[in-house]
């Protein structure tokens, strides 16, 4: 909601966009160094087996190469990528005796050309004893399951567990129950992977590495004692970043191999990856199975949840292998359910490591409860909004702590779903349903409901450096410690700043993703860049204001409690002009015989801004598609999402997201899955085969927003970012299934392809 005389709540256009559309933003693949090499990795090329032999003469002789690194010679350590595991399941950078999945190094060439180096490492030889591999989760868990790592004992790497003490569905009168399937997805950013190492700076025996990455202090922490560097020798740089989404918050094996490159050969060295090596070595998402099961009473009172989850970690686990621990937490969503039983397992396997992916552990707990709730919805004969409408939690409007340990921030949970209702003409489409059914039409409609809260700046991310200064020449600069790839924070930042202190937006300038100048920062993941980097600026902006609001009535001779914004700068209320520039408050600040006495020099301010806790944004979507009974062919008609934010800063900017996060939760329910042959071989490998849509596939969407301020932070503003894709994926699910009710289809796993929709049709028929 737009505030009066103030330029936060409204629509104001991005200032990143002529950039992007001029193409005149650097990318680290624009990076060139005098005497640069490239790096090309020799990756396994079967899912599980022993390397017996390894035959690098060939390609060490071959024009241009510089280096052929193997397992034997790379000289660094096995990398531990998240410290929550155990270090007996670290991963070799180059694997040394076996390899654990397809796209496993197996060599690195270094050569003086991009081209020299992929042509030598065509001739390196590589023999396998092949070894049995297993893919899914649940296989992985059964008995006599091949080990990925034996002496590990299991393929376990990680298990939570909540409410065993208690049977959940104890005093049910029916149970809904359906094994939930969020199948494995790739994250294909625009711009894959990659990065550019020029050793000796930022100092003699230090390295620079540019990378496309999501958080350049996370980086730096992981990679500066893999390479023997103190952090303060190691700087990274995150230049224009083409898409995250969570993948690019990983720090990969590739980098630590390239920087070693650089500093053992005294040269810069470049690593661009191709999509066909994004597609087996960027981390993936989801690869949950679920069988959940939910009680209810006859009148639709939930009775309690009962959830068992094994959830694939991929071949190294990584941050990805804990993320059960965020669905369990989520478990409840927005509904009052008194108890809950969930026991989870993460579970080694053998093809590409599971990291965060557009909400990591939020999707799959909305999916499980959306779904299961219409399950249960059916056998009781209940409307799935009425079900939904009977169970959610009360409004409150501070923090409330639910059974399974989430401290909620505010809400009112029923009225996005009622203002979806009202939108979505929801009573108007069961009649058009019904109608189509009654006349036998062959173009079934499926109307898809779903209501979710989720989780932002998750497990301690609630913390963020920032700063605000104001220079001589009367423009400022904000220094954050989160990371730009696409999400509009120079604008947005400069908003909140610009309100403030009233200098415009184009004199405000973005700081942000190099160590080298900004001190700290968690980066950019968890929907939490405008809750925290954008508090800090306004609290920075606020402070920064205070002291030049003293220093001008020091200089004006007034009273500060006259100080006022004018044109320009600051002035005494009513007296335009008895005012002073910013420019010359900027000079007056750093001149010792100007300040008042006992004021610090410099007009400038920085904090790290603490909001105590996570907030939970929550929304409901309804969705409507139609099914030809005939080919099994699902359009998707209309989409209507209304989400809460919290506080809006820029409308556009939420509209945005709300947009990307929808088409990215359409495309698991309707389009991608990441799949492997039963050896382990990826048949996804590219996007001739891995069915992204485009926007071709999708309808217009209608999006709406409610606001319940966050007590958390001074904005009253909560994450977005991945508050669409929680939201629509089970509600285009719930429509799918739902058009095929009435032919006695209880569920249809995802992707729901025409494939598997005309495959529920004939076994239902």
């Amino acid at each position: 909601m737009a505030t009066s005389g103030s330029i936060l709540g409204n629509s104001v256009l991005r200032r990143e966009d002529p950039t992007l559309i001029t193409g005149a933003g650097k990318y680290f693949d624009d990076l060139r160094f005098d005497g640069m090499l490239h790096v090309h990795f020799v990756r396994s090329t079967v899912a599980h087996g022993v390397i017996t032999t390894i035959d690098t003469s060939e390609a060490e002789a071959m024009p241009g190469v510089r280096k052929v690194y193997t397992g034997a010679n790379l000289g660094l350590k096995d990398f531990l990528a998240f410290p929550m595991m155990p270090a007996s399941l670290s991963r070799p950078p180059i694997a040394r005796e076996r390899v654990r999945f397809v796209g496993d190094i197996v060599a690195a060439v270094v050569a003086e050309t991009k081209a020299q180096a992929v042509d030598a490492g065509e001739t390196v030889l590589v023999d396998y004893k092949l070894l049995p591999s297993v893919i899914s989760p649940v296989a992985a868990a059964a008995a006599g399951a091949p080990l990925l790592f034996p002496d590990h004992g299991s393929n376990v790497c990680f298990e939570t567990q909540l409410g065993d003490d208690v049977d959940a569905l104890a005093g049910a009168d029916k149970v809904g129950t359906v094994r939930m399937v969020s199948q494995r997805l790739a994250g294909v950013p625009m711009e894959p992977n990659g990065m550019v190492a020029v050793p000796n700076e930022p100092s003699p025996g230090g390295l620079t590495a540019w990378i496309t990455h999501q958080g350049p202090h996370g980086a730096q922490a992981a990679m500066a004692p893999e390479l023997g560097l103190e952090p303060e020798q190691l700087r990274v740089v995150c230049p224009w970043v083409g898409g995250g989404f969570g993948p690019k918050a990983a720090v990969y094996v590739e980098y630590l191999i390239t920087g070693k490159a650089a500093l053992d050969l005294q040269a810069p060295v470049k690593w661009t990856e191709t999509r066909s090596e994004d597609m087996v070595s960027l981390v993936h998402g989801r690869d949950f199975v679920i069988d959940v099961s939910l009680g209810v009473k006859n009148d639709g009172t939930m009775v309690g949840l009962k959830a068992e989850v094994a959830a694939a970690a991929g071949a190294y686990p990584i941050i990805g292998a804990i993320l059960p621990m965020l669905t369990q937490l989520m478990s409840t969503g927005v509904y009052n359910i008194p108890t809950i039983n969930f026991k989870a397992q993460t579970l080694m396997t053998n093809n590409t490591s599971i990291g965060a992916y557009r909400g990591a552990g939020r999707p799959e707990a909305t999916q499980m409860l959306e779904r299961v709730i219409d399950v249960a919805a059916a056998e009781i004969g209940m409307d799935p909004v009425e079900i939904r409408m009977k169970n959610f939690f009360a409004p409150f409007s501070s923090p409330m702590t639910t059974i399974t340990g989430a401290n909620y921030d505010s809400a009112d949970y029923a009225l996005p779903l009622r203002e979806a209702v009202a939108a979505a003409g929801y009573q108007e489409l069961r009649a058009e349903q019904q109608r189509r059914r009654a006349a036998g039409d062959p173009k079934l409609l499926g109307i898809g409901v779903s209501a979710y809260v989720e989780i932002t700046a998750p497990v301690g991310l609630h913390v963020e450096y920032g700063k605000v200064e104001v220079h001589a020449d009367g423009s400022a600069t904000m220094y954050v410690g989160t990371s730009v790839h696409g999400q509009g924070h120079e604008t947005a930042f400069s908003m909140l700043a610009s309100d403030v202190l009233g200098i415009p937006m184009d004199r405000i300038n973005l700081v942000n993703s190099d160590t080298a100048v900004v001190p700290r920062g968690s980066g950019t993941l968890g929907s939490r860049s405008l809750q925290t980097a954008g508090s800090a600026v306004h609290v920075a902006s606020t402070e920064v204001l205070a002291k030049a609001k003293q220093l001008a009535a020091h200089l004006l001779e007034a009273n500060v409690d006259d100080i006022v914004k004018g044109d320009g700068g600051l002035q005494v209320a009513g007296v335009p002009a008895k005012a002073v520039s910013w420019g010359e408050l900027a000079a007056a600040a750093d001149d010792d015989s100007r300040r008042p006495e006992g004021m610090e020099p410099g007009l400038a301010h920085e904090l790290d801004f603490d909001g105590g806790d996570s907030t939970f944004p929550f929304g409901a979507h309804i969705s409507v598609v139609e099914i030809d009974t005939e080919t099994g062919k699902v359009s998707w008609l209309r989409h209507v999402a209304v989400d809460d934010c919290g506080r809006i800063l820029n409308p556009m900017l939420v509209t945005g997201q709300q947009h990307g996060g929808i088409a990215q939760g359409a495309a698991q329910a309707l389009f991608e899955w990441v799949q492997y042959d039963e050896d382990g071989n990826p048949i996804t490998g590219n996007l001739m085969d891995y069915a992204m849509p485009s926007a071709a596939e999708l309808p217009s969407f209608e999006t709406l927003n409610t606001q319940t301020d966050s007590p958390r932070n001074p904005l009253g503003a909560k994450g977005i970012g991945e508050s669409g894709t929680i939201g629509s994926t089970p509600a285009i699910h719930n429509a799918v299934v739902d058009a095929l009710a009435h032919l006695g289809v209880r569920h249809v796993d995802m992707p729901c392809t025409s494939e598997r929709v005309w495959a529920a049709i004939q076994s239902a028929r």
